[in-house]
């Protein structure tokens, strides 16, 4: 589900109905993951074998030794040239390599302060943290990952099959630019070598438009971005189990289906304009799921619920069986902690997804005193964990329980405030009479029909307010009361990501009308 508003894109993905990734995507948001920069090195610290380097952040990127890469020198080399008016050639042809850097060698033997660097976004800014940069530049696409100053073809190792493996091989060195390496990705499985080439050749057009900017930029610049969130994630995620995408803007429908056209033909009608008159979230129950899946507790259909705790240093996830769950008939309480423990295996694993944790996780589940049951916890989290596109590593339960958790953190944590403040009392504690909303409504209903006019109204409340306002009979019900009083059509609808005492007027074509 992909829902657009003024400022940003929201994009909801859903397995079996279930939410599991939230993502937001500002329109002309910077430093993104991929995002190619001309920085400017700031100071060496070599303490830390790293330089900060101003790419325009308001925190200066931080660039380590080990991610210059191997072959940091050409690349400097490159941007001396093109920043200097020379106009190398992109393709990299006729550029001489410079020698490997040393592994184990200092910064201040590759970088000096104030020196101009082609860099890219690894890691987005964070809390106080600005940007973690690489030189070690990859533009990544739909079917490969462009590797310049490298000479590399890898396969993805989730394909499995030696033939296909060999095939892809033999098809990437056959096409691969000099001077560029390739990563095959995993959605390559049985593609065809135009495939391939059509995505390699749009690559190396983004790398060349990259050191062209280069040529007639000053740091910092952006060079190239990367594709929108909605865009990356259609492009990563995008298989033949999607079964639609729905949209909720006409521009973006018609953006998309162009983007899908171009990288999976066959899949470009599963994307549907929504047209409907509720929030596209709250139609298709998402808005509600958002509610109860970011909250300090979260519940499970068991009986049994997470409590998540986030501290600077890690998160804490704690597993509660809850009141009424009890032992098994047999009275036997481990094998019920156990189910207790598989049931929250699943939802923990969708919780890093949806919450996108990083860092260090540490889950206390139950504890399992049967090393059996231990092993079986740990191969139900790791393959409830397979699905997660991060990074992760995960270690056995300890005798206490306790189950330790590395996942990547490329960008900020989605954090959704789940608890509400007052509208009313705005933190005091102390709020009208709600008694009067009622009349509240009506007196700018009346308004709305008598002073402007409007013959044709809909009223969005809470879905609490909306059973109370419907309720009864269709003649006796306090809305067929109104339409009988002020003689116009009034329709009122339940939204669930209004506060209880929050209410919304639209007049016929669906606009807000502003009390």
């Amino acid at each position: 589900m992909i829902h657009s508003t003024n400022g940003e894109v929201t994009i909801a993905l859903l397995e079996d109905k279930q939410l599991v990734e939230l993502n937001n995507d500002k329109k002309d948001q910077s430093f993104q993951v991929g995002d190619i920069y001309l920085g400017r090195v700031k100071k060496l610290i070599p303490g830390l074998n790293a330089a900060f380097v101003d790419v325009g952040h308001e925190k200066d990127a931080f660039l380590h030794y080990l991610d210059l890469g191997p072959q940091a020198q050409s690349l400097l080399k490159l941007v001396r040239l093109a920043t200097t008016g020379k106009n190398p050639d992109p393709l990299l042809t006729n550029l001489q390599m410079e020698q490997d850097i040393d592994k184990g060698g200092k910064i201040t033997s590759v970088l000096s302060a104030n020196q101009w660097v082609l860099v890219q976004v690894a890691k987005e800014p964070i809390s106080t943290k600005g940007p973690r940069i690489t030189s070690e530049i990859s533009l990544a696409g739909r079917y490969v990952v462009l590797v310049p100053f490298s000479d590399v073809v890898s396969i993805s190792q989730k394909i499995k099959s030696s033939e296909e493996r060999q095939r892809l091989k033999r098809l990437a060195m056959s096409i691969k630019p000099k001077g560029f390496g390739l990563i095959v990705r995993t959605v390559a499985d049985g593609k065809k070598v135009a495939e391939l080439d059509k995505d390699i050749q749009d690559l190396v057009a983004r790398w060349k438009s990259a050191i062209t900017n280069a040529g007639t930029s000053k740091p910092p610049a952006k060079l190239v971005g990367e594709l929108n969130r909605t865009s990356t994630i259609l492009r990563d995620l995008l298989n033949p189990n999607f079964a639609n995408i729905h949209v909720d803007d006409q521009v973006l429908y018609e953006e998309i289906r162009s983007y899908i056209s171009g990288i999976a033909p066959d899949q470009v009608e599963i994307v549907k304009l929504y047209k409907g008159k509720q929030p596209i979230f709250e139609h298709f129950g998402i808005e509600k799921q958002i509610k109860s899946g970011f909250g300090k507790t979260v519940t499970m259909a068991n009986g049994a619920y997470l409590i998540v705790e986030h501290t600077e240093a890690m998160h804490v996830i704690d597993v509660n069986s809850g009141g009424r769950v009890r032992a098994d008939s047999e009275g036997n309480q481990e094998n019920n902690a156990l189910q207790v423990n598989l049931d929250a295996a699943t939802e923990v694993a969708r919780q890093l997804r949806l919450r996108d944790m990083g860092g260090i996780i540490v889950v206390d589940f139950i504890d399992l005193h049967n090393p059996n049951n231990r092993k079986a916890l740990y191969e139900k989290l790791r393959t409830e964990m397979k699905r997660d596109r991060a990074k992760h590593t995960i270690l056995p339960p300890s005798k206490f329980g306790l189950v330790q958790i590395t996942r990547q953190r490329v960008r900020p944590e989605t954090n959704i405030t789940t608890v509400e403040k007052c509208p009313a009392c705005e933190g005091t504690g102390e709020i009208k009479a709600s008694i009067l909303l009622i009349d509240e409504i009506e007196n700018n209903l009346r308004y709305f029909v008598q002073e402007q006019n409007e013959k044709q109204l809909h009223i969005q409340v809470h879905p609490y307010l909306e059973a109370y306002l419907n309720k009864g009979l269709l003649w006796n019900s306090m809305v067929h009361q109104w339409k009988k009083k002020f003689k116009a059509k009034i329709r009122v609808t339940g939204n669930s990501a209004y506060h209880i005492m929050e209410y919304h007027f639209f007049n016929k074509s669906e606009e807000e009308i502003k009390i």
